[in-house]
């Protein structure tokens, strides 16, 4: 894979427990936070400010009391794995390569679905935590909504299990204009008034691009599509929310009518 920040996100360089300060305390703290979404009855989220205190050490050992490990409320590489074991499965789940390049996309971005990837939001930031990382190449914050990188992981894991590059179709980037100009280029992109008359021209597996309406060329928010349904595409799509957000809070499956928002469609044919 060439998307590889995750393994940094799942690196803990030392033990933490009260006194602690620094990186990783700050990573535990993010994962105690993103396990709360899972976990809404535990008392398990907390403040992300990079010093453990007592409040980190009680959230750490009512995390340690759900999963059924001691409630030592210090934080080693058993309790740091099973923390983060979301994105290790999302990330090094390896599938058989089995079946075309159009459904392994499918299925690795089920897969990530399936392990809740969660933003973070805090010190007035958003678009924050080891999932924005991971799909982001290391980078998180407000400015850096991540639809593209999660788009991009799922395509760079499936392409991989076939020892092909998606980079091949589209060069890597977290910008959505960027892919949609490079799909002009090298003719992948199929645009909306030909998907609506032709449905048929959009396929599972494909990366949708929703465009504005006053600019041919501005493209805002992408997804991975997952069936092609009459008029509606099914959709798994990051940073986004039940609304449908451009700019949401984590990884969703979603419907979205094609006939009704301009939708163009970058085909994967070629990395098939």
């Amino acid at each position: 894979m060439l998307k590889n920040q995750y393994k940094k996100e799942l690196v803990l360089t030392a033990p933490c427990q009260v006194g602690s300060k620094g990186q990783d305390v700050k990573k535990v703290q993010e994962w105690l936070c993103i396990n709360a979404f899972q976990y809404p009855q535990a008392a398990i989220a907390t403040t992300v400010d990079g010093v453990y205190g007592n409040a980190t050490a009680l959230a750490v050992k009512n995390f340690q009391n759900l999963v059924g490990l001691p409630a030592t409320g210090t934080v080693d590489k058993m309790v740091f794995e099973r923390l983060t074991q979301p994105l290790h499965k999302a990330f090094d789940t390896q599938l058989e390569p089995t079946g075309n390049l159009r459904s392994l996309v499918v299925k690795y971005a089920d897969n990530h679905l399936q392990n809740r990837p969660r933003e973070l939001q805090y010190d007035a930031q958003q678009n924050l935590g080891s999932w924005v990382r991971s799909y982001c190449n290391g980078a998180d914050g407000t400015p850096y909504k991540w639809c593209m990188g999660f788009v991009q992981t799922v395509l760079d894991q499936a392409s991989s299990t076939l020892d092909r590059r998606f980079t091949d179709l589209m060069p890597m980037s977290l910008s959505c204009d960027t892919v949609g100009t490079t799909a002009i280029q090298n003719k992948s992109l199929v645009r909306s008034q030909d998907v609506r008359k032709t449905p048929s021209l959009a396929k599972p597996g494909d990366v949708f691009l929703l465009r504005t309406a006053q600019n041919a060329m501005d493209w805002f928010h992408t997804g991975i599509i997952s069936r092609v349904i009459g008029d509606c595409f099914e959709t798994i799509e990051g940073n986004t929310d039940q609304q449908g957000s451009s700019n949401g809070t984590g990884v969703f499956a979603r419907t979205r009518n094609f006939q009704k928002s301009l939708i163009d469609v970058v085909s994967v044919q070629a990395l098939i």
